[in-house]
Parts: structure tokens; sequence; C-alpha cells
């Protein structure tokens, strides 16, 4: 049983997954073990669709290419990516990437190779459960508490995981693709669709999974008050 500390250092990213269903007893009890994540009020924003139909899954990813085909950008109810980047976040955006093409040996010109990458997102990295989080509309309007509120939902997720060793990826990607998202599932129309979770058993034979992407020191990050 990973201690916290080692749930949180020892879990990253896995965009490879094996064809093998979590069960449904274990993302209960994980999604249990996260609807104890604190929020403002009490207020529990977050309303979750775990979803481990294929069919539906599919459609899903179906609609979202579909979109990107079309040269839709993104359809989001939030903006999740800075609509202006600056340093240093910029650079650690492109170096994420850079490093993350060079292990997979994609060139920067090869455009066919990185748009299957990013479909790939859409094809849920081969896993067979995601879980959508989503809030009531009427709670991002104007505010953006339930936003950080369900960000902390989502680690609990990730982290509450890792107890059953199930592996996980965030996907902001289909926060970009969040309305898609919502009229492919017929959600009520209150619901706006934040970001996903990918939840699965890694395939520790594609190279992809075994990407760490650097995290800055302390000293760069955090200033102390002594």
């Amino acid at each position: 049983m990973p201690s916290i500390l080692e749930a949180i250092n020892n879990r990253s990213s896995k965009r490879a997954y094996l064809p093998k269903p979590v069960p449904k007893e274990t993302i209960e009890a994980i999604l249990k073990a996260a609807a104890q994540t604190p929020s403002g009020a009490n207020m529990q924003p977050w309303s979750v669709y775990a979803i481990s139909n294929q069919e539906v899954l599919k459609n899903i990813g179906d609609a979202i290419i579909q979109k990107m085909n079309e040269g839709v950008v993104h359809d989001q109810f939030i903006q999740y990516y800075p609509v202006k980047w600056v340093n240093p976040y910029k650079k650690r955006r492109i170096v994420t990437g850079a490093g993350l093409y060079k292990l997979m040996e994609v060139d920067r010109k090869d455009n066919d190779t990185r748009i299957k990458m990013w479909h790939d997102n859409f094809r849920w990295f081969g896993a067979q459960n995601v879980i959508f989080v989503c809030t009531d509309k009427a709670n991002i309007d104007g505010a953006s508490g339930a936003l950080i509120d369900c960000g902390a939902y989502m680690q609990s997720i990730m982290l509450a995981a890792q107890e059953f060793g199930v592996d996980s990826c965030p996907q902001g990607s289909t926060t970009e693709f969040g309305q898609v998202i919502a009229r492919t599932l017929d959600l009520p129309d209150n619901l706006a669709l934040l970001y996903s979770v990918v939840l699965g058993y890694e395939d520790k034979d594609e190279k992809i999974n075994s990407y760490q992407p650097a995290r800055v020191s302390l000293e760069d990050s955090v200033t102390f008050i002594d």
C-alpha cells in the first residue's frame, strides 16, 4: 500500500493502456474517496460521469476528431489554457512537448504522426475507463472557486487510484472540446464539462509511458518567509 507521499511522487500520466477494464467496484471506491475532497462552503461542485461503455467512449472520440478534421480548434465551456502564453510557462510547455516527441522519435515536421498522437487523447490511450467531471454553469458564472475545487477533486481521483494499482492521465484536451462531449452525451443544459481523467492499467512495454517531464525546483516556485 503506497503512502501518500509515495502516491504523489510515483504517479505520472500514462499515455498507453492495456485493454483491461478497471472493475466497477474499484471505480466506486476511488470516487467514494475522491468525494471527501474539501470544497468551499462544502459545495461539492462536481457532477461526475464514470464511463466504461466502449461504444459511448468511441462516439465521444469520433465527435471530437470530426470537429478537429473540420478545422475547429476548440468548442469549450471554459478557457483552459492561457490566451497569451508568457514565460516561464510558455517555455515549460515547449520543453515538455519537445521532450515527448524526442522520446518517441517523432520529427517536428512529421505532422501525420503528431496528429495521430493528439488523436490518441480521444481514443483514451486505449484505456477502458474515463471519468468526466462537470459542474453547474451557475457555479462558474463570474466565479472560479468551483474550478479550483474540481481540480482538487481530480487530484484526489488520481491519488486514490494509486491505492488500487490503477494508472491515470488528466486530460486538458477534452476540456477544449467540452461542448462537443456535452452534446454527444446529451448532458443536462445546466452542466459544463470541465475535464476528464483516464483510468486504467499502463502498458509497460510502451516507451511513451516512461516519459517524465521535469519539475521546477522549490527555489523556482516557492517563497519562504521565515
